[in-house]
């Protein structure tokens, strides 16, 4: 079968300042028609590059080559699990306590023995005890995700939600903390195959969790943002944040990231943490609530199963901070 490459020069721009430029750059691309948008997104990823702004390519040469298997390309194949690889686990959600505060106004749940272990005594045989506890809790509590329904009155519920939506799903880990704007706009996500991934924005908003800075200035992800990752196909969309819309500044309460990626199908996870411990792709993400029906929102066990390369890659987190 007849392979292609490109060829370009290149003038990359970061959210967090400085740029980057090549020349004469080269990449496998799939087919001889690959556009500009494919090429960056090749060019991105086989460098990977972090906080990307903008790629503006030039002097585009498309031709005939067999691949040299360029990184996230055609012919990468490291990316897929060895066979017998080991994974690890990486915990994404936030401990749920008596009394915590997840977002300004709403409840804090409450979390009571309904049963404890010294009065199960008289009802089992010696030695044999439980504890049943009872919770009193909003959907909207700690590490939580949001069904259509949360956004729509005919809109499908927790019970409804297909789990390849919510389960094994490949992510990409997309990285703004350090840049200038709160707003996650179209700039920082263009670079990035997202169709049929889970596509998880670490802010370092959690940074700020259980304190009354959590809710100020929050980042958040932009309308026009929104409308890209449903035209482009994502599965799901993550934030470690206080909320995925702009809450700072509400004026009559819109809130156009539920909105589009409700109205399409694509279940909402907030307040996650530990997105730090991700590669920016590679990893699999699980966010699956209980079966309730009727509900629109409910606190899950988010967490993504990496890769483990290197017999001590759980002691490496730090290398996935971004460093462009």
């Amino acid at each position: 079968m007849l392979q292609h490459r490109a060829e370009f020069d290149a003038t990359v721009t970061f959210r967090n300042g400085g740029a980057l430029q090549t020349q004469g750059f080269r990449v496998d691309v799939p087919h001889a028609d690959v556009t500009h948008a494919d090429i960056s997104a090749l060019f991105v990823a086989s460098l990977s590059l972090l906080m990307v702004d903008r790629v503006e390519l030039d002097r585009v040469r498309v031709f005939a080559e067999p691949h040299k298997g360029t990184r996230g390309g055609p012919a990468d194949t490291t990316a897929l699990p060895r066979p017998g690889a080991r994974e690890r686990l990486v915990e994404l959600s936030h401990v749920i306590t008596d009394g915590m505060i997840t977002y300004p106004g709403l409840p804090a749940p409450e979390i009571r023995p309904y049963l404890t272990h010294e009065q199960s005594r008289d009802r089992y045989a010696p030695g044999t005890e439980f504890l049943i506890g009872s919770i009193t809790m909003v959907g909207n509590t700690g590490t939580y995700l949001d069904s259509p329904i949360h956004r729509y009155a005919d809109g499908t519920d927790l019970a409804g939600l297909p789990l390849d939506r919510l389960a094994d799903l490949p992510a990409v880990v997309v990285r703004t903390l350090g840049g200038a704007e709160r707003g996650i706009d179209v700039g920082a996500l263009a670079a990035y195959d997202v169709a049929g991934r889970a596509v998880l924005l670490h802010t370092g908003g959690d940074a700020h969790w259980g304190t009354p800075e959590y809710a100020v200035d929050a980042p958040y992800l932009t309308r026009d943002g929104a409308a890209w990752l449903v035209e482009h196909g994502a599965a799901l969309v993550g934030i470690d944040a206080v909320n995925i819309d702009d809450i700072a500044g509400e004026g009559p309460g819109e809130r156009p990231a539920h909105t589009l990626l409700l109205a399409a199908g694509i279940p909402i996870v907030e307040h996650l943490t530990g997105l730090a411990e991700l590669p920016p792709t590679g990893a699999r993400f699980t966010a699956a609530p209980p079966r309730v029906t009727g509900f629109g929102t409910f606190p899950v066990r988010a967490y993504a199963a990496v890769p483990a390369t290197e017999p001590h890659d759980h002691h490496r987190s730090a290398g996935w901070l971004p460093t462009g």
